[in-house]
């Protein structure tokens, strides 16, 4: 037999076995079928199979390197996980942090621990690739090869409850659980179309956290190929909030900052989550009993929810001036939660800090007092064309009616409800497919009269996905 018929070893990315997955699920072909189809062995679809409760787990928890073809972890992990917490102290303190110093600090937290460990270049690379750690603007380092700072030694949960007046304006937060149907129409209420929206910020309106989105699904199909990294929000596999997670992320993230905030709950909430483990930078601050589990000011979530409902509009809008006779309900089904994502994240973005800080003032929450100006209403969203205010704002409480007769279906890949094609996944965009596509909107916007404002925009995005694709 000559060498060359020999089949050469080809590893599936993580990306790739979810869309073995998918199609051992979805269509009636074999196990062989699609061996030949990824040009793989079908012993190796086997294992996929095998594995796919692992391999979903991984897809969805947004930490997952999906490009990688196999996961190898570091020898050295105790290092790595100590190299990675003294690298976030040192940005939250705006250093310079260079290869060079990594290397230091890897080899000196090596000699703390005892184990004979010489850091290299290739080490350091890999380090960064497992950790997606990468160096922006740099900052003036002070002092050089500084150690590291000893830990904040904070009170713990048990110690005499504090007040709102202990703490700054920009370290009292507040958060609600929001439910949404992200793709429902004026006058049409589909149940099936929940997710729940998590949303927190400060009571200056100065600090949003990430907003995250959770949904029935736990691997949608438009999540096919996408970087959860990339994302403007996150996504849980499940309609509830993982609260526990997220209040550690919350703590930890805090942590890094060397902060010490107030978290505002009711007091239910607060005495049921008072015990829990390693909550030592986010102290939980009870509000009175009639409260509603958790909670940001009322006219935050609604603002936020006047925002989504604007652009969803303006979004089957223009689906609609695309498709003629496509009715609103029609084009509202093409929306996905990938949609629902990036729409949630630019209503979040849209709540002006001015409003935030309003609503914590007049409901009691934010701590002093602050005097506000009569004459300047806080920005909210305005009304769309072709709705009154009253049928927009019966729109935006559309989450309080009962779901009608007609449910909405569920999200489809078909070309006519979302311009996909049918029966499979969309292809991933190549490199070539994102610079055509920019040469495509750039000459749009040439022949319709816009901004130089738009344009402005317009230059930075396409100097950032000329960059990506250099990469």
């Amino acid at each position: 037999m000559e060498l060359s018929s020999k089949k050469k070893l080809h590893a599936l990315s993580l990306a790739e076995k979810i869309q073995v997955l998918e199609l051992l699920d979805e269509s009636k072909m074999s196990q062989s079928e699609v061996a030949r189809r990824f040009q793989v062995s079908q012993p190796q679809i086997s294992r996929i199979c095998k594995n796919k409760e692992k391999l979903l787990a991984d897809w969805c928890s947004g930490t997952a390197n999906r490009e990688r073809k196999r996961k190898r972890e570091s020898k050295y992990s105790s290092i790595d996980e100590a190299l990675l917490c003294w690298y976030h102290i040192a940005r939250a303190k705006t250093w310079d942090v260079t290869g060079p110093m990594l290397l230091h600090k890897a080899k000196e937290l090596a000699d703390l621990m005892g184990q004979d460990f010489v850091p290299s270049i290739g080490w350091l690379v890999r380090w960064k690739r497992r950790n997606n750690v990468g160096f922006g603007a740099r900052h003036i380092l002070s002092p050089p090869f500084s150690t590291e700072p000893p830990p904040l030694v904070l009170p713990p949960q048990s110690q005499p409850p504090l007040s709102l007046k202990d703490f700054s304006p920009e370290d009292v937060f507040g958060c609600a659980e929001v439910p949404l149907l992200y793709r429902a129409v004026p006058g049409r209420v589909g149940a099936c179309d929940q997710v729940r929206v998590l949303l927190c910020a400060n009571s200056r309106g100065t600090e949003k956290r990430r907003v995250l989105v959770g949904g029935h699904q736990a691997s949608p199909r438009c999540f096919f190929g996408v970087s959860s990294e990339a994302l403007p929000a996150s996504y849980h596999p499940e309609l509830g909030i993982p609260w526990t997670e997220w209040l550690a992320q919350f703590d930890r993230d805090m942590g890094r900052q060397g902060r010490q905030v107030a978290l505002l709950l009711a007091a239910r909430v607060v005495e049921e989550w008072a015990g829990l483990p390693g909550l030592c930078h986010v102290r939980l601050l009870p509000l009175a009993t009639t409260s509603t589990p958790p909670s940001l000011p009322s006219s935050v979530v609604r603002a936020f929810k006047a925002h989504y409902r604007r652009r969803l509009l303006g979004k089957l809008a223009a689906v609609q001036s695309e498709k003629d006779g496509t009715s609103l309900a029609e084009a509202g089904v093409g929306i996905t939660v990938l949609d629902a994502l990036h729409l949630a994240a630019a209503a979040w973005a849209k709540v002006s800090p001015q409003l935030i800080l309003t609503s914590f003032v007049q409901e009691g929450l934010a701590p002093g007092k602050t005097l506000l100006s009569p004459d300047r209403a806080p920005a909210v969203a305005p009304v769309p064309s072709g709705l009154s205010l009253e049928e927009f704002s019966r729109f935006v409480d559309l989450e309080g009616e009962e779901p009608g007769p007609g449910l909405c279906k569920e999200e489809t890949s078909t070309e006519d409800a979302g311009g996909r094609r049918e029966g499979g996944l969309e292809p991933l965009p190549t490199k070539a497919d994102a610079l055509r596509a920019l040469g495509t909107l750039r000459r749009w916007l040439e022949c319709n009269s816009t901004s130089s404002e738009l344009f402005e925009k317009f230059y930075d995005c396409e100097e950032e996905v000329e960059r990506l694709c250099c990469l």
